[in-house]
């Protein structure tokens, strides 16, 4: 019989859990260790050094997240990144367990459990905590000075932050088609640009395309999300403030438009900014030079100015929500992401683009998609385009048990969504109103309101910061 390797940690508070998992897991690894919650995690994983921790979704601490499970999967990935986290869930709460996939866990286990299936997710976990170690399995990280409970960040990654970094997909849609042309036209010039769409059409991608294919692709892009900047920062994010220029301001801060001299600034989500401030945007994008807030030098600026918004900035600048001189100083070529479903052409193609990224990051057979899946994704709505079929995808990834996904893989949930939950051009006492249902139907919880509404989530923390909540 070959040797046990490999050191696993369990962690859950049931007591006839960690009794059976004392008496299994020991008949395949080497060393096993099981305590009964948190507390003790930190010093665990110094001491006792495991290859992968088997981590219960739910305890009674103080830990207010939401979901323990959630805090200390981030907690031990951001601690020791090489040890892999496998969690243990109640079948009621898989979707957690998604999310924690998404967050660096390597799987995931329903209780009640089937050993074999136990054994080998574990085993797995095992190989690849053993690879990423070394051959003597000791971790490559530094265990020393490891952060107390509390001292650290959440761990949550932003899943999807949309979709930053991913390539662009054409596809064979004529409205892609047109667009393509149009930017081997703009992309050699130093034409501003607005970019619309609805949410998850691709717009931050189509900038980034823009400026790769330009003069300025040697140069930085920086990109604003300008509706996530507080109202009492807006300045000093984008034009910079000199040290003393107020009470926090203990050194020289070089804003936005200094970053990108010489390059790309993409200004995403510009309908989103206060009248107020709208005017000092425009005095910068005129002058071509800027101000430090308590600075009194004007900056020359080289920048190639590209912007996004989901909103109707035709509509907002007839109700008087936005400068006209603003919408036509960043109007200079316009182009219009088509939604998902004008474009259905393209979506079992992005789905299988999708599909082979999460087979390989979540370590599943998948190869294609049934038919009768990839009729479902034809005819969905997706109200969230791109991203939410990416959503669904990854979902459905992680829950497939065969080699192509089926029709029971493919979770839609546009049925479930309220009407009209997506934030675009509405009145501010709307925006409050859908702003208020949304974190009452998702109990407080920032990223799932923000995903209902149709935003990112320092938008949502803006917004949330604006009207009290």
């Amino acid at each position: 019989m070959a040797s046990k390797v490999g050191k696993i940690l369990v962690v859950d508070d049931n007591l006839g859990i960690r009794w059976a998992l004392e008496i299994l897991l020991p008949m395949h690894f080497a060393e096993v260790k099981t305590i009964p919650s948190p507390a003790t995690l930190v010093s665990s994983l110094e001491q006792f050094r495991p290859d992968v921790v088997l981590l219960d979704m739910n305890f009674n601490t103080s830990i207010n997240t939401g979901n323990e499970g959630l805090y200390w999967a981030g907690e031990i990935k951001k601690m020791v990144p090489e040890v892999e986290v496998v969690l243990f869930t109640a079948y009621a709460d898989i979707a957690l367990a998604v999310e924690g996939m998404k967050r660096g866990a390597f799987d995931f286990i329903v209780k009640p459990w089937d050993n074999e299936k136990l054994i080998e997710v574990l085993t797995a976990a095992r190989d690849k905590a053993r690879k990423a170690m070394g051959r003597d399995g000791r971790s490559k990280s530094a265990m020393t000075g490891l952060s107390e409970p509390g001292m650290t960040g959440s761990g949550t990654n932003g899943v999807i932050p949309g979709l930053t970094g991913d390539p662009m997909f054409w596809g064979t849609s004529k409205p892609m088609a047109a667009i393509r042309k149009t930017l081997d036209k703009i992309a050699p010039t130093d034409a501003t640009v607005l970019i619309t769409g609805e949410n998850g059409t691709g717009k931050d991608v189509l900038a980034r395309e823009i400026h790769a294919h330009s003069l300025r692709s040697g140069k930085p892009m920086v990109a604003v999300d300008a509706g996530a900047i507080t109202e009492t920062l807006f300045e000093s994010e984008l034009f910079g403030h000199v040290k003393g220029a107020f009470t926090d301001a203990h050194a020289d801060h070089v804003g936005k438009f200094e970053q990108a001299d010489g390059g790309t600034l993409f200004l995403d989500e510009i309908g989103n900014i206060p009248l107020h401030l709208q005017a000092k945007l425009l005095r910068a994008i005129q002058n071509r030079s800027i101000v430090r807030v308590g600075g009194s030098e004007a900056k020359p600026i080289n920048i190639r100015l590209i912007c996004a918004t989901n909103m109707d900035l035709e509509q907002l600048v007839r109700e008087g929500r936005f400068r006209e001189d603003l919408y036509y100083r960043i109007n200079t070529v316009h182009i219009a992401l088509p939604a998902l479903r004008e474009r259905k052409e393209d979506i079992v193609p992005l789905a299988q683009m999708f599909l082979e990224r999460f087979a390989q990051k979540y370590h599943r057979p998948l190869t294609g998609i049934a038919p009768e899946a990839a009729a479902m994704l034809t005819e969905g709505r997706w109200s969230g385009n791109i991203r939410e079929l990416q959503n669904c995808i990854e979902k459905a990834v992680i829950l497939s048990d065969g080699s192509e996904l089926t029709g029971k893989d493919i979770q839609l949930e546009q049925a479930a969504k309220p009407v009209g939950t997506t934030i675009k051009a509405v009145s501010e006492a709307e925006e409050e109103r859908m702003i208020r249902q949304a974190m009452d139907r998702t109990d407080g919880n920032i990223s799932a309101a923000a995903k209902m509404l149709g935003v990112s989530r320092p938008t949502l923390y803006a917004k949330l910061k604006k009207y009290g909540l």
